[in-house]
């Protein structure tokens, strides 16, 4: 388990700068919960456009976790797929002042 540990911070450091970059964050609502999503570089519009013209979205379901520094976070769980017709709203979401993870590869 600590080598698995080591590795990921070893391969991350080696990560190019722009797969390092914090993605977009958008809280999704449906009738039965709410949860925060994160996508690469993408602003509200093009979402709903997207979620309209697909039917559905693919995206990394982001929880507060604990960072490798031991600092609190925004980081990825899961993968979750967003399906139109259970979505009710899905709104911009402002995590600070915690920081945000970037997406994983």
């Amino acid at each position: 388990m600590r080598r698995l540990f080591l590795a990921a911070i070893l391969a991350a450091a080696t990560l190019p700068a722009a797969a390092q970059t914090a993605p977009s964050l958008f809280k999704v609502v449906s009738p039965r919960d709410e949860i925060v999503i994160g996508l690469p570089a993408i602003d509200i519009d093009a979402l709903g456009r997207k979620l309209i013209a697909d039917g559905q979205i693919a995206a990394w379901q982001y929880a507060v976790r604990r960072g490798p520094q031991g600092t609190t976070e925004q980081g990825p769980l899961r993968r979750v797929v967003i399906l139109r017709q259970d979505t009710l709203r899905i709104e911009a979401f402002d995590p600070r002042p915690l920081k945000v993870a970037p997406l994983p590869n």
